[in-house]
C-alpha cells in the first residue's frame, strides 16, 4: 500500500532582507519575514511547502532567491516585478530579547502581489491543499488585491482547500484600526486553522483577558487551531480547549520568529496526523529553540 501523500503547502507573504544590528557599526545580513519564516521551518520540518509573493529584479531579490532554494523552499510561485525591490528591516533587541523593528518596505514589489500585472489568486490556489495566511500579509496588500484573494480561497476551500491564518497585527501596517478589525474578523470566519497571538488579539480587539480572547473567537466561528500565550503556553481552540503543558524558555535571546516557528511546528504535525495538543507541543518546542539565538531563521538543533 503507498503512504498517503504528503499535503503540499503555500504560504503567502513578504520575504525582506533583514539586518541585525550589532555592537557598534556592525551588522549581520539576512532574509525573513513572518510566512517566510514560518516556510523556512516547515521545510526543516520535512513538508513540501512553496512560498508565493513578488521579488524584483535586483542581485538582493536574487539573493532572497538562493535563500529559498538552500532551504528547500519551491519557488514556481514567485513572480518578479521589473521596477520595484524587496523591503528591508533592521532588528534592534534589548537585554531580555525583546526586539524592535525599523522598516522600509512602502514600495516593495510584494505590495503588487496579486494586484492588476501579477498572477490571478484562483489560478495559483488550485495547486495546494493548504495554504498560511497573516494579517501582515492582509495589510500590505492593495484592497483590490485583498478581495480578489478573499473571494478566491473561499471558492479554493469549497473545493475542499484548507485555509491557516494568523492575526499577526502590526498597526503601522495598517493604519486604519477598524478595517484591520474588519479584514480580520473576516479572515477568522473563514479560515480552518486558527493561530492567533493573544496579544495581538487584544491590541486590535480590544479584549480585556484571554477569555475573552477565546470567547470572541468562538463567536466568529472558529472550531479549530492554537492560541498562542507565551510563556503560559498555547491554548487549544478545538473541543478540547485544553492548555498544552510545555516546559518553560530557559534562553532567551531573540524573540523574532518565536510564533512564525510555532506556527510551522504546529502545522507540520498536524499535517502528519498529530493530535492538536500533540501540535501544540511540537509548536512550542520549535519556538523554544528559536529564541534561544539571534535572528528569524536560526539553525535547528
Amino acid at each position: 500500500m503507498n503512504a498517503p501523500r504528503s499535503p503540499r503547502i503555500a504560504c503567502i507573504g513578504e520575504v525582506m532582507i533583514e539586518l541585525i544590528a550589532g555592537d557598534g557599526n556592525a551588522a549581520q545580513l539576512n532574509v525573513a519575514g513572518d510566512t517566510y519564516n514560518t516556510a523556512a521551518y516547515l521545510a526543516r520540518l520535512g513538508a513540501r511547502v512553496d512560498y508565493v509573493t513578488v521579488l524584483g529584479r535586483d542581485r538582493f531579490s536574487d539573493r532572497i532567491l538562493a535563500h529559498m532554494r538552500a532551504q528547500n523552499i519551491g519557488t514556481e510561485a514567485v513572480t518578479r516585478h521589473p521596477d520595484r525591490h524587496p523591503g528591508l528591516y533592521a532588528i534592534e533587541t534589548d537585554a531580555t530579547g525583546e526586539r524592535s523593528f525599523t522598516y522600509w518596505r512602502s514600495q516593495s514589489a510584494a505590495r503588487t502581489l496579486f494586484g492588476p500585472d501579477d498572477r490571478a489568486p484562483e489560478d495559483l490556489l488550485a495547486r495546494y491543499d493548504l495554504v498560511l495566511l497573516t494579517g501582515i500579509t492582509l495589510a500590505i496588500l492593495a484592497p483590490e488585491a485583498r478581495t480578489r484573494l478573499r473571494r478566491a480561497l473561499n471558492a479554493w476551500r469549497d473545493g475542499g482547500g484548507k485555509l491557516a491564518f494568523d492575526s499577526n497585527y502590526r498597526p503601522h501596517l495598517w493604519g486604519d484600526a477598524d478595517l484591520a478589525r474588519r479584514e480580520t474578523r473576516a479572515l477568522w470566519e473563514e479560515c480552518d486553522i486558527a493561530l492567533p497571538s493573544v496579544d495581538d488579539e487584544m491590541a486590535l480587539f480590544g479584549d480585556p483577558d484571554e477569555a475573552a480572547v477565546v470567547a470572541r473567537l468562538k463567536d466568529f466561528g472558529l472550531r479549530a487551531g492554537a492560541l498562542k500565550c507565551g510563556a503560559a503556553g498555547p491554548l487549544d481552540l478545538g473541543p478540547s480547549g485544553a492548555r498544552a503543558e510545555v516546559a518553560p524558555a530557559t534562553k532567551v535571546v531573540d524573540t523574532t520568529a518565536a510564533g512564525d516557528s510555532f506556527n510551522a511546528g504546529y502545522l507540520a504535525a498536524l499535517t502528519e496526523g498529530a493530535t492538536p495538543m500533540a501540535a501544540m507541543t511540537a509548536g512550542h518546542a520549535l519556538a523554544l529553540q528559536v529564541i534561544a539565538k539571534p535572528g528569524a531563521i536560526v539553525d535547528l538543533d
